[in-house]
């Protein structure tokens, strides 16, 4: 028997989604860490990434069941964003059938903003809060639930708070995540992200520098990061062990810590390791000497949150950046031969029709080779979440709806339809006009690999646009 099992659960995504057309496949890096730390602890562990395995609620049993003993365990553990969760629920109750012995333990975002909608569920024995690693060693370990710090537990009919867990300040000190337990071949990133496969996703810290009303600060403000060494040996274990060839750094703001960014490229280049990457990042940690030095070593694409090219949008979202400092940084990015891609919302708190626009007209003086537009979702546990429901403007509590396709606000300027339709139009307007297709026609002249790509990125547009 296992002592723990590790679910990450399906994610649905309804066909209106951009990310349904452009999907990727990438495992929770989180629940990979937990099972690489509870195996060094000297306990049995399995994974099922139910995305990456193409399992949907309703095989889950099946899949289940074409191999019972081998899935049986103490404990089983679920992680979730909040548009997984009602798929996680689903199938925790799959799993209290097949499996009526084992306690059932939730953990992730969703926990993090919502433990008592979760630990009131039936079938939830436990809710880890926080950074799980440790507090599941304990679990498993046998630990009286009381002394255990970031659970949640019920006791008869009450529930139980326990203090939250300390955060862990080393990194370096956790071992690799349990890769060899995941179905490595079966990951692949979003199209027009990467530029060679096989891939993964990686991270380096925990934490964000932002303080933006949309995101969900499930650690707090504080950060942590792991050391250039350590992420060094990292990946020459992903080349050696799984031949990856791209690396997409998952962190919300990539550049937080310069100087280690900085040591990062220095030993990838007197390395001399073979390694595409790209990154998330900010346009207030950035600047021309370490993008120049990030391109040495590798890095081809940036992603930036710019969010609006409204600045009292941006303001209202407690985005502190500026939409001069966007150009800047934009130009430089370009300037230093990284593609840019831009991230843009529509539909935030105060937003217009004319402001939404703007944002539209703004991503396209930009001209970043890629920009996705997203629907504002105010999730659980965010600032933004907590003043829409106080003002009774959450339209919806079905958390499947919080996938970025769909309008949860009602908003005083402009409709819900206003803003779908308006979600559909900025793609095709960004997306078909002369001058974007003219860069694309003159990358693919000096990219001849990048061809079949881009076609691919060109379906899945227009299949999402015919919706």
């Amino acid at each position: 028997m296992l002592d723990v099992l590790l679910i990450n659960p399906t994610l649905f995504k309804r066909e209106a989604n951009i990310w349904q057309k452009i999907d990727s496949s990438f495992p929770s890096l989180g629940l990979a860490s937990i099972a690489a730390y509870v195996r060094s602890k000297g306990f049995r562990v399995k994974i099922i990434d139910a995305p990456a395995e193409k399992i949907s609620v309703e095989s889950f049993a099946d899949y289940l069941k074409s191999d019972l003993e081998n899935y049986r365990a103490r404990y089983v553990g679920f992680t979730a964003t909040t548009a997984a969760i009602n798929n996680a629920y689903e199938m925790a109750k799959i799993i209290r059938q097949i499996y009526p012995a084992a306690k059932i333990v939730f953990g992730g975002a969703h926990c993090a903003a919502l433990p008592q909608e979760v630990i009131n569920q039936e079938t939830v024995d436990l809710v880890v809060k926080g950074e799980g690693e440790i507090t599941m060693s304990e679990i498993l370990a046998g630990r009286e639930l009381s002394t255990i710090n970031g659970l949640i537990y019920k006791n008869n009919s009450q529930v139980i708070f326990n203090p939250p867990r300390a955060r862990i300040t080393d990194l370096d000190a956790l071992p690799f995540p349990a890769y060899d337990l995941l179905p490595m071949a079966k990951y692949y990133p979003a199209k027009g992200s990467y530029q060679r496969l096989p891939a993964i996703s990686l991270l380096t810290s925990r934490g964000c520098p932002g303080r933006c009303t949309f995101c969900n600060k499930t650690l707090g403000t504080q950060m942590v990061f792991r050391s250039a060494e350590s992420l060094i040996e990292e990946i020459k274990m992903l080349m050696k062990d799984f031949g990856i060839k791209q690396i997409m750094f998952y962190d919300d703001t990539f550049t937080t810590y310069k100087a280690n960014v900085k040591k990062f490229c220095q030993l990838l280049l007197e390395s001399r390791m073979d390694i595409a990457w790209c990154c998330f990042s900010r346009v207030d940690f950035i600047d021309l000497d370490l993008l120049k030095l990030m391109k040495q070593a590798g890095c081809h694409q940036i992603m930036y949150g710019i969010e609006s090219g409204n600045q009292e949008v941006l303001n209202s979202i407690d985005k502190k950046i500026n939409l001069d400092l966007v150009r800047k940084v934009v130009k430089l990015t370009k300037q230093a031969k990284i593609d840019v891609r831009g991230a843009f919302m529509i539909g935030n708190p105060i937003e217009t029709k004319e402001t939404i626009l703007e944002t539209l007209k703004f991503a396209i003086e930009l001209n970043p080779e890629i920009a996705i537009f997203n629907i504002t979702t105010p999730y659980p546990g965010t600032p933004m979440f907590a003043e829409a429901k106080n003002q009774n403007l959450i339209m919806t509590y079905n958390w499947d709806d919080y996938d970025l396709s769909k309008p949860i606000m009602q908003l005083k300027n402009i409709s819900q339809k206003e803003i779908s339709d308006l979600y559909h139009y900025c793609y095709k307007k960004y997306y078909f006009r002369f001058r974007y297709i003219l860069m694309r026609l003159k990358r693919l002249l000096t990219h001849p690999q990048e061809i079949k790509e881009a076609f691919s990125s060109l379906s899945a547009l227009f299949s999402f646009l015919k919706n």
